[in-house]
């Protein structure tokens, strides 16, 4: 299960996907309708348009597509202008677990082709990064710097945060009603014992989950916080 967070000054949400997920370059792959400066020049020219902040309906549609979540991750850590082909290499080499030198040049081709003629313009679209087509570089937009984007990737062997918190929770509690009762063992310890062990387990558990929040982070690490060799 993923779990996606938006959070900016103004929008803060979840959502989650189960089972099937769209994230290949097959899914969702429907060209973004190029507006009028785009088709009478080539490329966007973001100095001619009006940049709103992406809803979060479009944050989240955008990003529901494993291989944008690779390229804002991408463009996110670099902070500077990136060339299409290099951008292209950095996405196939984490998508297929290799590295850049080994990539074939299907691989290759494949993810050049669909971030060309799909993924690009609709992030682009979304306000999510500046595409120009002509010059073939992208970066990451002015409003999409202003957000941070958290995954949080639970396996299903894994117990979600939630759930751990609400366990932790359950135990305090019966440790509150075995220590208003003086219930053995508990009594062998005096009170303040019992309550620093619970205040310790919410301190370590609240520490290791902002950990692990910032290592979830796009941009935030050298690969994708939800690349399957991580």
């Amino acid at each position: 299960m993923v779990s996606l967070q938006v959070v900016d000054s103004t929008v803060s949400s979840d959502i989650r996907h189960a089972g099937s997920e769209r994230t290949d370059a097959g899914a969702d792959e429907t060209p973004a309708s190029p507006d009028r400066s785009t088709a009478a020049t080539g490329h966007d020219d973001a100095s001619s348009r009006d940049v709103d902040p992406p809803s979060r309906d479009d944050v989240f549609e955008v990003l529901a597509n494993r291989r944008r979540r690779y390229a804002l991750h991408c463009l996110r850590r670099r902070d500077e202008r990136v060339e299409l082909g290099d951008l292209a290499e950095t996405i196939g080499a984490w998508e297929n677990d290799t590295t850049i030198p080994d990539l074939t040049s299907t691989e290759r081709k494949r993810t050049y082709t669909s971030l060309q003629q799909f993924h690009l313009p609709k992030m682009d679209e979304a306000g999510l990064l500046d595409y120009d087509r002509r010059a073939g570089v992208v970066s990451c937009s002015e409003p999409a710097s202003d957000l941070d984007v958290y995954l949080d990737v639970v396996p299903a062997s894994e117990i979600p945060w939630s759930l751990h918190y609400l366990g932790l929770s359950v135990l305090n509690v019966v440790l509150v009603v075995g220590l208003w009762f003086d219930a053995y063992p508990l009594a062998v310890l005096p009170d303040l014992v019992w309550i620093a062990c619970a205040v310790t387990a919410f301190v370590a558990s609240a520490a290791v989950h902002t950990y692990r929040n910032r290592r979830m982070r796009l941009g935030a690490e050298d690969t994708p916080p939800d690349l399957p060799s991580r």
